[in-house]
């Protein structure tokens, strides 16, 4: 069995609009550009984790026609906004029982133009009677009666709840919130928004889902990631260019949502997470206070704000004053989304798990450009999918 597992190879298209490509293309010229970036090839590679979800099911085959058919087993995945996180897992797994020492994952989405996610838009019926009917016994769609189950809404009561629960949060803080990662996009070329917004603008836009304003939610986009990752005894037999290049993986988490006496209806993106952190940092061996620099699930401003105290990156309850001390701003003691988060970056679901882990990779392995965190020794790539799914990678620096 393997032990210790490594990034060997990563890349991430520049997400944004590619009408002229489908999920294929995408994912081929993520595959491809990773395979090269960790110098082997797809004879190297004994396992394939692929992950799309709004496709109709079996990518890694059909990415095979693309880049090579070698024979080897090949995992499709759908989980939520973790798909991408799930495929990477996928493949480490398969290396640490010992079934292959090299694998790859990729992660794909056409998302362009989706529009608004979730159960929004289904018909409500203005019986008065109803039947119990469905696996539940519901007995009619709660969008609208009860809440929303739309994603803007879903994420919007999550950050009032916490408001409520906590204090400190208002309007204007989420905005900054947002004002933040618009201004690490700047940095990012590979960003499918590059645009510097003012507090006034955030503030002023559409309104989607109160707190969140348009450009305080995630952006739908095209895009994949794709990461080949080894063992150490693997990687004992490559350049030593390749060892120095390499990311450790010092832990690899993902879960679901906990047993709860609570409401088992509306969704808790809390719980999960916390645990996943709390898994994610004994595995490793760090703490929080170790991190170099975060890249967390921001499908909206809302999210991030939850996740800080998620992920223990704060003390319970102290969200709003970790981010108004300036810590999660690239010059903060704890950078949070530099790439410019999912609000700029873009949200092509299936890639993200493997795009966040490939903004942590640039900064330890010092080629992250402008945007880079001197310094860099260890990262926190964080996502999580409603139905419910958690991913939590711990990476850190090569010692060579």
């Amino acid at each position: 069995m393997a032990d210790d597992i490594w990034i060997l190879g990563i890349h991430m298209t520049k997400f944004g609009k590619h009408p002229d490509k489908d999920v294929v293309d995408l994912g081929a010229e993520a595959a491809m550009a990773a395979l090269k970036d960790a110098g082997v090839t797809m004879k190297d590679v004994g396992i394939i984790g692929a992950g799309n979800l709004m496709g109709g099911g079996g990518i890694g085959q059909q990415l095979q026609k693309q880049i090579g058919q070698t024979g080897v087993p090949v995992y499709n995945v759908s989980n939520a906004c973790a798909t991408g996180a799930t495929a990477l897992r996928t493949a480490i797994m398969a290396i640490k029982a010992g079934e292959t020492d090299c694998g790859l994952a990729v992660g794909v989405e056409k998302l362009a133009g989706a529009g608004l996610l979730g159960g929004g838009g289904v018909a409500k019926s203005d019986k008065k009677e109803y039947k119990p009917s469905g696996r539940y016994g519901s007995v009619t769609n709660t969008d609208g009666r009860i809440g929303t189950n739309t994603m803007p809404g879903v994420f919007a009561q999550i950050g009032m709840e916490y408001g409520h629960k906590y204090g400190g949060t208002s309007f204007e803080l989420f905005a900054k919130i947002s004002e933040k990662n618009h201004a690490h996009s700047t940095l990012n070329p590979l960003a499918a928004y590059t645009k510097k917004m003012t507090l006034e603008e955030i503030m002023g836009d559409v309104m989607i889902a109160y707190p969140n304003t348009r450009p305080m939610c995630s952006a739908n986009c095209d895009g994949a990631a794709a990461a080949v990752v080894v063992s150490g005894e693997k990687l004992k037999t490559l350049s030593l260019e390749q060892q120095r290049r390499a990311v450790k993986v010092s832990a690899s988490i993902l879960t679901s949502d906990p047993w709860e006496e609570a409401c088992q209806i509306l969704p808790d993106v809390n719980q999960l997470t916390k645990n996943a952190a709390k898994q994610a940092y004994e595995q490793a061996g760090v703490g929080p206070s170790d991190l170099n620099l975060v890249e967390l699930h921001d499908c909206f401003a809302t999210a991030e704000l939850v996740h800080y105290d998620n992920l223990g990156l704060c003390e319970e309850g102290g969200a709003a004053d970790f981010f108004n001390s300036g810590a999660t701003w690239r010059t903060g003691t704890t950078p949070v989304n530099v790439s410019g988060g999912l609000e700029s970056k873009g949200h092509p679901i299936s890639a993200t798990g493997i795009a966040n882990i490939w903004e942590v990779c640039h900064h330890l392995r010092g080629e992250a450009g402008d945007r880079q965190i001197e310094g860099a020794r260890v990262g926190l790539a964080h996502v999580i999918g409603l139905g419910s799914a958690c991913g939590v990678h711990i990476l850190e620096k090569s010692g060579l």
